[in-house]
């Protein structure tokens, strides 16, 4: 019989990056370099209600299982909504926070969010998640979070009996494309002639676009890109972001290899930038800012380019972040995504397990529709 031990960590530093690396493998946002970035720029600490406490899992003296994991002293930057969960705790005079989340801070990327190396799984999941049960009733937390795990994960984690909950995200496919032509030609008439009306509108501006990736990235682009991104955030949310220069700089002197910014210039001026990070078969589209608004030119740097890069880098898949109707008429595809819930408190937990086997039955049903929504030819 395994027998299992376990240690909590407050920095990822007190993790060796070569024991994080063999279990989390290459994927961008589970590297040990891009949550030391998050960690060393001051993005998330217990002043920004993202306090790390990171939970590694010991066969003898061998770590067999990582976790990231974060104290919460709020929701914001979760990209899976329990503001009405928490609203109700108060309500009823109780606590909702402290919570401990396992995912990636400011991150609507799924993937693999315990990474387990042993023979059998099942045991790890088991002691985990009996773990994190004790745990929380001991140290008062309202429950444990899982979010945006992959959908192996979240069965495993619900044989547990953890509840799951399911999203909807958009995403673009690759079919064997070798240009843009090619994917324009899967789309109907109508639509085919919307995108190229929408792109043309940028050559008529007189904005060309330029690609750049590693160290063709300047730390003068960097600074540029940071400034774009906090001016834009602060015009449609009123603070300047989540992320601050520190990190974007750490980001690019630790994983420049990985990352590809697109800049938008009118008259050799540079009027907006995109940054993206490269998994191993995927364009992940993240970070968007601009010094003025001009017609289009979100939609051209935030997805019609990203398309073009994934097509000539033969990439699989380009993911363009969160939620997003509008990017069904571009060819992005509704795709599910997954989560798992512990709550503490029996009554809560029953209702939140009514409330989430009802939002199942209507994500199912709005995924579908969004796929009839799809603009491809046979659709």
């Amino acid at each position: 019989m395994a027998t299992f031990s376990h240690q909590w960590f407050s920095s990822i530093n007190q993790i060796e990056r070569a024991h994080w690396q063999r279990l989390f493998g290459d994927e961008p946002f589970t590297q040990h370099a891009f949550l030391y970035a998050l960690e060393q720029s001051q993005c998330v600490n217990q002043q920004s209600g993202w306090q790390p406490y990171h939970l590694a899992i010991f066969e003898g003296e061998n770590i067999i299982a990582l976790a990231p994991g974060y104290l919460k002293s709020h929701s914001y930057g979760e990209y899976v909504f329990d503001w009405a969960w928490a609203e109700a705790y108060e309500k009823h005079g109780l606590e909702y926070y402290p919570k401990w989340l396992c995912g990636v801070p400011f991150c609507p990327i799924e993937g693999s969010r315990i990474a387990i190396e042993h023979s059998n799984p099942s045991l790890v999941y088991k002691y985990i998640t009996e773990l994190l049960n004790l745990h929380s009733k001991e140290q008062g937390w309202s429950g444990w979070h899982v979010n945006f795990c992959n959908l192996a994960q979240a069965t495993h984690l619900t044989e547990q009996h953890a509840m799951l909950r399911v999203g909807v995200q958009f995403q673009w496919f690759n079919k064997g494309f070798t240009c843009f032509d090619d994917f324009l030609n899967t789309l109907n008439s109508r639509k085919r002639k919307s995108l190229k009306k929408e792109r043309s509108k940028i050559t008529q501006q007189n904005i060309t676009i330029e690609w750049l990736q590693g160290m063709q990235i300047t730390p003068e682009i960097m600074q540029l890109f940071c400034e774009f991104y906090q001016r834009t955030y602060l015009k449609r949310s009123g603070h300047l972001g989540y992320l601050n220069m520190p990190f974007f700089k750490l980001l690019h002197a630790l994983m420049a290899d990985k990352l590809v910014i697109m800049l938008a210039k009118k008259e050799d001026a540079i009027i907006a930038a995109t940054l993206s990070l490269i998994g191993a078969d995927t364009l992940y589209g993240r970070y968007w800012g601009a010094s003025e608004e001009v017609d289009s030119l979100h939609f051209e740097l935030c997805y019609y380019q990203g398309i073009e890069f994934a097509i000539k880098h033969n990439l699989s898949c380009f993911h363009s972040g969160a939620q997003g109707e509008h990017k069904i008429a571009r060819g992005f595809a509704p795709v599910l995504t997954y989560s798992a819930h512990h709550i503490v408190d029996n009554n809560f937990s029953n209702a939140i397990s009514d409330y989430l086997k009802r939002e199942r039955q209507h994500i199912n049903i709005y995924k579908d529709q969004c796929s009839a929504l799809l603009p491809f030819k046979n659709q």
